[in-house]
């Protein structure tokens, strides 16, 4: 344990899948309170929690007007007050605390300074609707990954769903999910395949310029789901140069610790892939404020053996600075815009 709370405090740690719901980032009710939900600043200090992903999620809709106008305009507006959530806690709420990161230069930056750090994720490219501009608005507003369907196809690309009944709307990726690919590319956002279909997956590697993510994902082998990756979707993101971020929730990974530090261990030792974390967790219904861990960092780590503890430290962020960091590279010309142009307050 000793051991484990020392490389846990050592390193910048970083979760990539931490969901938000609005309502908590009030001045009546935020994360600068004990609330009771996984994640907020107290919790981060208290547990060595370094870097969160905010995701901008929206849930995919089945309504008859879904794929309208109509349809794509509730979502856009859904998705615009999860945005400007992370940007009131940021800059109104708690700008002493915890700062948003666009780079990660910043994530260094920001950690060394001993404030907390936000990174934006967004799940499902639904809200992008057909208005292809929007992939360069949600970069703007501090977009850093996009995962182009959830639970259910979009407009943009099958989803694992389609597994159930074998009905696909696409075969993958639809026409338009592959200029949003290439639009995503051209600003730096990190594609994430955690929830789109195999189909959608493996032609997004093929389409891709930059290394793909998985924001929160496990192995099939352990748990046969149909959002879990098997061995040719790991091998296709080993050959890609992507990132695997297990997700914590017991459902796809069986058991936490062990199973949980088996899959790090194969993805490692099986695949050569690197492997890191992202709870996937949050989005439960909670009520109005509640006020009321996340718990010991070290603690959890503490049962995973050495090697699996080595992964989740040593990779980790390293993994995700330099998806980051290549995608920077490659696209330099994102750099010309800036956040506020595109921020609500």
């Amino acid at each position: 344990m000793a051991r484990a709370r020392a490389i846990h405090e050592r390193v910048i740690t970083l979760d990539t899948h931490n969901d938000i719901d609005p309502s908590n980032f009030t001045p009546d009710c935020n994360y600068t309170m004990r609330l009771t939900n996984q994640v907020n600043l107290p919790k981060m200090k208290e547990g060595g929690f370094d870097v969160s992903f905010m995701i901008v999620y929206v849930e995919q809709d089945q309504s008859p007007d879904a794929f309208t106008a109509t349809g794509y305009e509730r979502a856009y507006k859904a998705a615009i007050a999860k945005f400007d959530a992370v940007h009131r806690l940021t800059e109104q709420i708690a700008p002493k605390e915890i700062a948003l990161a666009l780079t990660p230069a910043d994530v260094v930056r920001i950690a060394k300074s001993g404030k907390k750090v936000a990174v934006i994720g967004i799940e499902n490219g639904y809200p992008i609707g057909t208005n292809i501009q929007r992939v360069k608005e949600f970069w703007q507003r501090g977009g850093r990954y996009l995962s182009l369907a959830h639970n259910g196809h979009s407009q943009l690309a099958d989803s694992h769903t389609g597994e159930a009944n074998n009905q696909w709307s696409f075969g993958g990726l639809s026409p338009l999910g592959r200029q949003v690919i290439q639009e995503m590319n051209k600003w730096g956002i990190m594609v994430d395949v955690s929830h789109p279909s195999k189909g959608s997956m493996m032609q997004t590697i093929g389409l891709s310029k930059a290394p793909v993510i998985a924001s929160h994902s496990a192995v099939r082998t352990l748990a046969n789901v149909s959002r879990n990756m098997d061995d040719e979707m790991l091998m296709a993101m080993k050959t890609n140069g992507g990132v695997v971020q297990m997700v914590a929730l017991s459902g796809f990974v069986k058991a936490d610790p062990p199973e949980r530090g088996a899959a790090i261990n194969a993805l490692r030792q099986e695949f050569g892939l690197t492997a890191g974390r992202g709870a996937g967790g949050g989005r439960a219904t909670t009520p109005p404020c509640p006020v009321e861990g996340a718990a010991s960092g070290a603690g959890r780590a503490g049962g995973r053996g050495d090697a699996a503890l080595d992964a989740l430290t040593s990779d980790r962020r390293a993994a995700y600075d330099r998806r980051m960091a290549d995608i920077d590279r490659r696209w330099p010309a994102a750099g010309r815009a800036t956040v506020k142009d595109y921020v609500d307050h």
